[in-house]
């Protein structure tokens, strides 16, 4: 029985050579080495990495009807859910949409109030979009 090889798909850069197999690339030096032989720690290191954390937070609209987004119905109570490592827990109920985004970012509101009292200033010259 005779094998040939097939030609390299189009737009691709070459076959590759047989037997190496899919190719990983790792993101601690930019080596590259055959999935098989990946280290337990790094596998593992780049599964806590998708992982969502403990603790963190999401709002749920409490309105009839399928979820929507925030913007839709703004004036809805809203369910505040903290994840605990393996289901969503109950933490608060928010008055309003405002209300949650307040839990949800806590140091929203000092940051808002820092960038508003910067005002950036137009340099010199004559762009083609500005006003003379």
């Amino acid at each position: 029985m005779r094998t040939t090889a097939l030609p390299a798909p189009r737009g691709s850069r070459g076959a590759v050579p047989p037997g190496t197999g899919r190719v990983l690339h790792l993101l601690d030096g930019g080596t590259t080495m055959n999935p098989e032989d990946e280290p337990l720690d790094h596998w593992a290191a780049r599964r806590e990495g998708r992982l969502r954390k403990p603790g963190e937070l999401k709002s749920v609209t409490l309105a009839p009807g399928p979820q929507q987004a925030a913007h839709v119905n703004p004036d809805a109570p809203r369910l505040i859910l903290e994840w605990d490592g393996y289901q969503w827990t109950t933490k608060t109920v928010a008055e309003n949409y405002a209300a949650a985004c307040r839990i949800l970012n806590p140091g929203a509101e000092t940051q808002a109030a820092q960038v508003a009292s910067h005002t950036p200033r137009l340099g010199k010259g004559t762009g083609r979009h500005r006003k003379s």
